[in-house]
């Protein structure tokens, strides 16, 4: 376990699935103060309720990451709340599977604005306020899927770009203390694959060496050792967290 304390962290897509296991894993760190974000407020408020009973640690913000407005003012009541942003960890995507000669290209932009720029605009938000200080560490989730997949064409090159993007910055970001890394998950146990006709997942469950879904917390843990002091050295590299399976 990181010891976080001390620190303030951002975490987008952060109502359920992987991101509510690293906004979990980030109070658990002892962070100062917490930021999540999503779409939708209900969520948004039942997990924060879970987190901070309190209220004094987390803070919920409603944002469309692929929106570029939205994500400016939520970055600027961010830092009016705290003061400053030392952990960034974009998390927020989505899927629109079609194979590609049958995808329109309204599938294909929602899927590039949300997955992909979206962690550029909050890194355009928050960079120069690392810079400014020194420190800095920013996570970006990334996928297996950065390979290729037939019917998620537009997905994976979402997250192919994430890849080329995130090693840019660590490049840019080294000289001012800012480690940038990637995580791509495998397949892992959320709502998206819950959905998932059982016959499918058996096929997911006999391409993963450990015959099993990975769990939001295995990546939270991973999240978690990026966003420390103990990878200060580290940056600019992509963890693959997937049971065993190869890209």
């Amino acid at each position: 376990m990181s010891d976080l304390t001390g620190k303030i962290a951002v975490v987008t897509g952060a109502s359920r699935g992987i991101g509510a296991a690293i906004a979990k894993r980030m109070i658990e760190d002892n962070v100062k103060g917490l930021a999540i974000i999503g779409t939708n407020l209900e969520t948004l408020q039942a997990a924060a309720g879970k987190l901070d009973p309190d209220g004094k640690k987390v803070a919920i913000y409603k944002c469309n990451v692929a929106k570029r407005d939205e994500v400016h003012d939520t970055a600027l009541k961010i830092l009016e709340r705290f003061g400053t942003v030392d952990i960034l960890v974009n998390n927020a995507g989505i899927t629109r599977d079609k194979m590609f000669h049958k995808m329109d290209q309204s599938m294909w932009d929602e899927v590039l604005n949300t997955n992909l720029n979206g962690q550029v605009y909050f890194c355009w938000e928050f960079i120069p306020v690392m810079r400014e200080k020194s420190y800095g560490r920013i996570v970006n989730i990334t996928s297996v899927v950065a390979s290729g997949a037939a019917g998620q064409a537009n997905y994976a090159a979402s997250k192919a770009g994430i890849i080329g993007f995130s090693k840019s910055l660590a490049k840019e970001g080294a000289p001012k203390n800012i480690c940038v890394n990637c995580i791509a998950p495998g397949y892992i146990e959320t709502d998206m694959y819950n959905a998932i006709p059982k016959e499918v997942l058996q096929q997911y469950y006999d391409s993963i060496p450990m015959k099993r879904l990975g769990k939001p917390e295995e990546i939270a843990s991973v999240v978690s050792f990026l966003s420390g002091d103990d990878t200060s050295y580290m940056s600019g590299q992509v963890l693959t967290v997937s049971g065993g399976t190869q890209t």
